[in-house]
């Protein structure tokens, strides 16, 4: 199994498990729990939620599917950018781990870039750490210029960058990924698979038949074919999870990924950094 290793020391598979709209449904809850929980089975203990999916209830419904097995998940939550002051972070990070079941977060994000100062950010992130709230924190959808700001304001612990990125999305691969693999830091891929929308015939779906793979399975080891680069897709049912966990066991050929390029061709210049 693929890893991500993070400087501040922990190891993770490089495919997690994403939670955006789960717990949006109470009819859906049941099934959600299951499909979590299948995933931990199969290996993928990351588990990414955020205080904005559903008002919190995300975070609760994660919150019952560890409850029994916290110390197997490799826990990561954000944070509103107008709750990234050192007070209101402080607030924030207690209601999510009340909402959670939980007295430590893994990984805490900055979910996007906002007005509070990166300095005061990077503080209460700090803080967070150093009374065991936290265990290393990150950003969220910044880019090289965000990056650059963010150590100059004492931002170099930065543990990990969480950006859109997938076959259909690959601006990041020109100046952002690169830069962040010199100072490695890990890159976590969202919406990996374009929320399901990626085409079901052309280059993925040729390349998922030559290796009896689904054309899923194909964009996200694609997503994950980077050294730096993990990949947390949302799955709806326990078959769609199962089927995530096949591309773990999936390698791209150069022959595929050249027929991705030219499908798919990479940028050739820097570009806005793309947000869901």
């Amino acid at each position: 199994m693929k890893t991500i290793a993070f400087r501040a020391g922990a190891t993770v598979p490089a495919l997690g498990q994403g939670t955006w709209k789960v717990g949006d449904r109470r009819a859906a809850r049941d099934a959600e729990i299951a499909t979590l929980r299948r995933g931990l089975s199969l290996g993928l203990t990351v588990i990414d939620t955020a205080e904005m999916y559903g008002d919190g209830a995300s975070e609760e419904l994660v919150g019952a599917v560890i409850q029994d097995c916290r110390d197997d998940v490799f826990l990561v939550s954000k944070v509103y950018p107008h709750n990234a002051g050192r007070r209101a972070m402080a607030t924030s990070c207690e209601a999510s781990l009340k909402r959670l079941g939980t007295d430590r977060l893994d990984l805490y994000l900055l979910h996007w870039r906002g007005g509070v100062p990166l300095a005061e950010t990077v503080d209460a992130f700090e803080r967070l750490v150093a009374a065991g709230k936290i265990g290393r924190w990150g950003v969220s959808n910044f880019d090289v210029d965000d990056m650059i700001d963010l150590f100059a304001a004492g931002g170099t612990a930065c543990a990990a960058n969480q950006v859109l990125y997938n076959v259909t999305r690959r601006g990041p691969e020109h100046t952002l990924i690169p830069w962040l693999h010199e100072r490695q830091i890990p890159v976590m891929a969202y919406s990996p698979v374009e929320q399901g929308r990626l085409p079901s015939s052309g280059a993925l779906k040729r390349i998922a038949d030559r290796h009896n793979a689904s054309v899923m399975q194909v964009a996200l080891a694609f997503a994950m074919r980077l050294d730096n680069v993990m990949a947390i897709p949302k799955a709806s049912t326990v078959a769609h999870v199962e089927d995530n966990r096949g591309a773990m066991d999936l390698v791209l050929n150069s022959d595929d990924l050249a027929e991705i390029d030219a499908a798919f061709p990479p940028p050739r210049r820097k570009t806005p950094l793309d947000m869901l």
